[in-house]
């Protein structure tokens, strides 16, 4: 079987637990920050897991993680 191609984008955005689950940075931390207030933006500095229906698409994406 021929090698599968990593999405170049999904290698940058995701890493995989021991577990298996998907982990991911939060969304809107990147500028216009002025406006959103400090609980706001400490609260987007957590990681997060990716939700249950996404992850096989996900998974798909970076086969060799």
């Amino acid at each position: 079987m021929p090698k599968i191609k990593t999405h170049s984008g999904a290698k940058k955005r995701f890493n995989l637990t021991k577990n298996g689950k998907v982990k991911h940075a939060h969304a809107y931390k990147s500028h216009i920050l002025t406006k959103k207030d400090t609980k706001r933006k400490r609260g987007l500095r957590a990681g997060s897991y990716a939700d249950v229906t996404n992850v096989a698409a996900i998974r798909k994406m970076i086969p060799y993680k």
